[in-house]
């Protein structure tokens, strides 16, 4: 599957604005723009997230991590752990689901 930049999906979860970037059978790519101060509050999902930060300054909180992650910086959240983000500067983050979330979908 190819998805060109024009032919996104853009969409949003709890305030914050993404982009869907691509969707196969087993996994989703998504840009996520986050803007200072969207708050995203404790929750979990069956599916396993993990992500890149572009840019920005973001807090992520799960399991026993209470992290603040900039440029570069990367996590995993395992399937049904719950958790949450604080933007604390606005930048993009590259999420990818395993399995893909259907809710995005």
């Amino acid at each position: 599957m190819i998805i060109k930049a024009k032919d996104g999906k853009q969409k949003q979860f709890m305030g914050v604005s993404f982009d869907v970037l691509a969707t196969g059978v087993k996994s989703m790519v998504t840009k996520m723009n986050f803007k200072k101060g969207n708050f995203v509050p404790f929750h979990k999902h069956p599916n396993e997230q993990s992500g890149y930060i572009l840019s920005g300054k973001h807090r992520y909180k799960f399991g026993n991590y209470d992290e603040i992650l900039e440029q570069g910086d990367s996590y995993s959240i395992p399937a049904d752990v719950e958790h949450s983000i604080e933007a604390i500067e606005t930048g993009l983050v590259i999420d990818i689901f395993v399995p893909p979330r259907k809710g995005y979908l």
